[in-house]
């Protein structure tokens, strides 16, 4: 198993990532995290550079603040959280995993040497991971 873990990022990131421009609307994002059944989305700026990533956790904020009325005319900058921390495709799955517990987050945007999103690993590609390597074990 230990073997399995050593992969690469690149082997479960899911690709391409679904992006927003820093300008759109926070129901915008809202609409293409339900539409791709997926729990954030990223980003990114005029030069399609990862600025930073919207979360569920972040709509249920915004919520909570009682501006949900708002979300048609929010930006997504106003929400997002800046310079989120990131991997390469390159990382082995276990140092993004590690890098994912130790900051406490359930989704890590990979960028490519220019800093454009290239994918990202959620929760569940890990799951689905180590399933899929279960599976291969058991064969």
């Amino acid at each position: 198993m230990s073997k399995l873990i050593k992969g690469t990022v690149e082997a479960i990131m899911s690709k391409p990532p679904i992006v927003v421009h820093k300008n759109d609307s926070v129901q915008d994002a809202a609409k293409l995290m339900f539409n791709n059944r997926i729990g954030s989305v990223l980003v990114v700026d005029d030069d399609g550079k990862l600025i930073g990533i919207v979360t569920e956790r972040d709509l249920v904020y915004l919520v909570s603040l009682g501006k949900s009325h708002l979300a048609g005319e929010y930006p997504i900058w106003q929400l997002m959280t800046e310079n989120p921390v990131t991997g390469k495709p390159t990382d082995t799955i276990d140092e993004a995993l590690a890098r994912m517990k130790e900051i406490n987050v359930r989704h890590l945007p990979i960028v490519d040497e220019e800093g454009r999103p290239v994918g990202i690993i959620s929760i569940r590609d890990v799951i689905d991971y180590i399933l899929r390597a279960i599976r291969i074990i058991h064969e």
